[in-house]
C-alpha cells in the first residue's frame, strides 16, 4: 500500500481531545474524578441511571459466581491478594478503579497448555434488585492452549467488574461475554486483554437484557504476531442503554485486529452507543486492521451512536480501516421477498435474522447459537416484527 503520512492523525465523527496513548489509567479509584458527564468517554452513558456505580457506592450485595470447568481446566476463587491479578492492564476510568478496589474475592480461570479444552462456562448472578456488587474474573490461556470460555451474567441489580483476559504465547483463545441480565440491571465492564507472541484471541460480546449496560474491551499486545478478533451482538428495547466502547491498542509490530459491532433497535427511548478507537503506535510495523459498526432501527423512538475512530503513528502498515452504518430496513430487500409471495411480517423477520446471521454463525458453540437465535426470535416477537 501507499506510505502514509507518519504524523500522528485521527479519523471519525469525533476526533479526540487527545492521543488515546495518553489515556489515563489508574488502580486507585480516587485518581479519577467523579464525572459528570461532559467529559469524552461519559458523554453518551446516562448517569443518573447507574446507580451510584460511578461515584462510590458501597456494596450491598454479592454477586454468585459459578463455574461449570471442562476437563483440565483449573478455577480458583482467590484473595484481591494474589499476586497474578491486574497483570492484563489497567482500570481506564472511575467504575473499573471502583471495582477494583472494592472486589473481595476474585475467579481465576487457567486453561491449560498444549492441550485443546472443551468450553468452560463462568456463571455471574446478580446480587438482586436495588443491590450494589463488584467483582472480578480472570481467564488465562497457557502457552499454546486453545479453548473457550463464556461469560455468562444474568439477574438482578448493580455491577461493576474487571475482566482479564491473559492469552500466551501461541495460545488460541475464544472468550464469549453473554449480558442477559433482568430489566433492572445495570452492569458496567471493563475487559482487559493481554495478547503474546503469536497468540490469538476471538472475543464477543453478546447485549440482550439489563437497564444500562456499558462494556469497554481492551486489547494490547505484549509481542509480535498477536491476532484478535473482536465481535458484538446487541439488541436494545425501549428504555434500554447499551454501550460498547473496544479499544485496540497496537503497540507490536506485525499484529492484526478486525472488530464487527451488529445491533438491532426496537421501542421508545431504546438507545446504542458504539465508539471504536484503534490506536497504531510508532512501534506497531506491519499492523493490519479494520473495525466496522452496522446498526439497524426497526421502530421510531430508538437511537443509535456509532463513532469509529482511528489514530495512526506510523506509515508502515499493511493496512487499516473503518467502517459505519445505522439504517432502516433495506425497502428493496422487504420488495424482493414479498414479490416471492412473503408476508411482510415475515420479510422483515428474515431481515433481521439475515442482519445477525454474519456474527452468529462465527460462534462455535453450538448451545451458544441456538441460544441467541432464540433470543432474536423472542425481541422481534415482542413488537410483532
Amino acid at each position: 500500500m501507499a506510505a502514509l503520512s507518519t504524523k500522528p492523525h485521527s479519523h471519525g465523527a469525533v476526533v479526540p481531545v487527545s492521543s488515546r496513548a495518553a489515556h489515563f489509567t489508574s488502580y486507585d479509584v480516587n485518581a479519577f474524578e467523579v464525572p459528570g458527564g461532559r467529559e469524552e468517554i461519559w458523554r453518551f452513558t446516562p448517569l443518573k441511571r447507574l446507580a451510584g456505580l460511578h461515584s462510590g457506592a458501597a456494596a450491598t450485595g454479592s454477586a454468585v459466581v459459578e463455574v461449570n470447568a471442562a476437563p483440565g481446566v483449573t478455577a480458583e476463587t482467590v484473595g484481591r491478594d494474589d499476586s497474578r491479578l491486574g497483570t492484563a492492564g489497567v482500570p481506564g476510568d472511575r467504575v473499573a478503579a471502583q471495582a477494583y478496589t472494592s472486589f473481595v474475592d476474585a475467579t481465576v480461570v487457567t486453561l491449560p497448555g498444549d492441550v485443546k479444552s472443551e468450553p468452560t462456562t463462568v456463571t455471574v448472578t446478580g446480587a438482586g434488585e436495588g443491590s450494589v456488587a463488584y467483582g472480578h474474573v480472570q481467564v488465562k490461556a497457557s502457552q499454546f492452549a486453545e479453548g473457550t470460555v463464556i461469560l455468562d451474567y444474568r439477574g438482578s441489580g448493580a455491577y461493576a467488574d474487571n475482566v482479564e483476559i491473559l492469552v500466551a504465547d501461541g495460545a488460541h483463545l475464544t472468550v464469549i461475554a453473554i449480558h442477559d441480565w433482568a430489566d433492572d440491571a445495570v452492569h458496567v465492564s471493563q475487559h482487559h486483554a493481554k495478547l503474546g507472541r503469536d497468540a490469538t484471541l476471538r472475543h464477543t460480546v453478546v447485549t440482550l437484557g439489563g437497564n444500562v449496560v456499558r462494556v469497554t474491551p481492551v486489547v494490547q499486545y505484549a509481542g509480535r504476531g498477536g491476532d484478535a478478533e473482536l465481535f458484538g451482538l446487541y439488541f436494545a428495547d425501549a428504555g434500554q442503554h447499551q454501550e460498547h466502547r473496544p479499544f485496540i491498542d497496537h503497540g507490536q509490530p506485525n499484529c492484526r485486529s478486525n472488530v464487527v459491532y451488529k445491533g438491532a433497535l426496537q421501542g421508545e427511548g431504546a438507545h446504542t452507543v458504539w465508539i471504536g478507537d484503534v490506536l497504531i503506535r510508532v512501534a506497531a510495523e506491519g499492523t493490519e486492521t479494520f473495525e466496522l459498526n452496522r446498526n439497524l432501527i426497526l421502530t421510531d423512538g430508538a437511537r443509535a451512536d456509532s463513532v469509529p475512530n482511528l489514530e495512526i503513528e506510523t506509515g508502515e502498515i499493511e493496512g487499516a480501516g473503518h467502517a459505519s452504518a445505522t439504517g432502516r430496513f433495506d425497502d428493496e430487500q422487504l420488495f424482493y421477498l414479498q414479490a416471492r409471495g412473503i408476508p411482510e411480517d415475515q420479510a422483515r423477520r428474515l431481515v433481521v435474522r439475515g442482519f445477525f446471521q454474519e456474527l452468529i454463525a462465527k460462534i462455535a458453540v453450538p448451545e451458544v447459537r441456538e441460544r441467541l437465535e432464540a433470543a432474536i426470535e423472542a425481541e422481534l416477537e415482542a413488537v410483532g416484527a
